[in-house]
Formats: structure tokens, C-alpha cells, sequence
């Protein structure tokens, strides 16, 4: 699975593992990344997103994939993401 996120932000962290005799190597620390399908009550529809086990919570406690993509700002989504968040918003504003 590829190491990218349509939400959630994650990037792989680089840094250097350290053995007991202070050797050090370069090393990678990559985001945990699952890819859901999350139903958009308003779309009436899934949408398959690749995201971080992090903002699935956060999605979780915004009370829904609708509600996370209207409250977080449009620059920090990709542009798939920001396509399904403006079918939100005119679906709202419709209704």
C-alpha cells in the first residue's frame, strides 16, 4: 500500500535508530495509513479515502466524514478530498 493519505496530513517521519553503542543509522518511521470506505450522509454514498488511523478518530469525533470535511480548511485537503467536501457544502446549501 502506498505511503500516501487523502486525509489526515501524515508524511513519513525520518530519523535515526540508535543501538546501545551509540551507532547511528537513518531510518524511516511510517504513518500508520489504512484505506476505509466512510459514508457521507449527505452524498447518500461511500467514499474511499486512504487516511490515518489518527484522523479516522478525529473523524469519528466530528460526528462524521461530513461534518470533518466542512470543518477543516480546504488547503489542508487533496484535491479528490476537496471535490467530495464542495459536493457536500452545494448539497447542504441546496437543502
Amino acid at each position: 500500500m502506498a505511503r500516501k493519505r487523502t486525509l489526515g496530513g501524515k508524511a513519513p517521519q525520518a530519523g535515526n535508530k540508535v543501538s546501545h553503542s551509540q551507532r547511528k543509522t537513518r531510518r524511516q518511521w511510517m504513518p500508520n495509513i489504512q484505506t476505509k470506505a466512510l459514508w457521507s450522509i449527505t452524498l447518500g454514498q461511500s467514499v474511499k479515502v486512504t487516511i490515518s488511523t489518527s484522523a479516522l478518530r478525529s473523524v469519528d469525533n466530528a460526528g462524521g466524514l461530513d461534518n470533518y470535511l466542512l470543518k477543516i480548511l480546504p488547503s489542508e485537503l487533496t484535491p479528490s478530498m476537496r471535490r467530495v467536501a464542495r459536493q457536500i457544502r452545494e448539497r447542504k446549501a441546496a437543502a
